[in-house]
């Protein structure tokens, strides 16, 4: 795929915070991005059950407030808030594991719109192992889907294994987990944690190691 690896890595702003959940020591990666389209079509692109899986992943459930989605071959869970076309909230219930999710859309200018997406999880051995970029670059793989979902809505889904094994794929992880490793370090983290976790993380997501959680 011919794309500009840099300026899509350029377009997302990311960043770590710590905090408790339900009385336990959790982490939020947060990343946002701005698209030049209305807010209408990017609610609509990131909450119809039609346009997701032409940008993210097929998806099956009752899409509204209380119900239940699911992820094909990903997560699932519960729609716990929706305020269209600004906002909403779900479980994320994977491998045995609850995370959480939140979504806020807002203006961003003359023709643009901005996603803000925080993922919330309990700190775990998973997260010294790997850091933000476990979850981080998984989503900011899922904002460059809908960059171009939004940018030729009338092309077909890229292929992902392709994408993956490409040198602009595994130059577009490499510069995610980077990233994130740089968010990380400016959240606290110490530079060696954080690079070592950088290190897992690409090693995964271009195919060498162990699933980071």
């Amino acid at each position: 795929m011919d794309l500009n690896v840099e300026d899509h890595l350029g377009a997302v702003d990311r960043s770590v915070s710590y905090l408790d959940r339900d009385g336990q020591p959790a982490s939020a990666v947060t990343l946002a991005r701005s698209y030049e389209t209305t807010v209408e079509d990017l609610w609509d692109a990131v909450t119809s059950s039609e346009r997701i899986p032409r940008w993210f992943a097929p998806i099956s459930g009752d899409l509204k407030l209380g119900g239940r989605y699911q992820l094909e071959g990903n997560a699932g869970g519960t729609i716990t808030a929706c305020e269209p076309p600004s906002q909403f909230a779900i479980t994320w219930e994977f491998a045995g594991d609850t995370s959480w999710v939140d979504v806020h859309v807002a203006a961003d200018g003359d023709g643009r719109a901005r996603l803000t997406l925080t993922h919330t999880a309990r700190l775990s051995p998973y997260w010294d192992q790997y850091g933000p970029g476990a979850a981080g670059v998984g989503w900011e793989q899922g904002f460059l889907g809908l960059a171009l979902h939004l940018s030729q809505p009338n092309e077909p889904k890229m292929d992902e294994a392709a994408f993956a094994a490409s040198p602009n794929g595994k130059a577009f992880v490499t510069g995610s987990s980077e990233g994130w490793g740089q968010a990380a370090i400016a959240s606290g983290t110490e530079p060696d944690a954080a690079n070592a976790a950088v290190a897992q993380t690409t090693a995964f997501y271009t195919g060498g190691s162990a699933q980071p959680a």
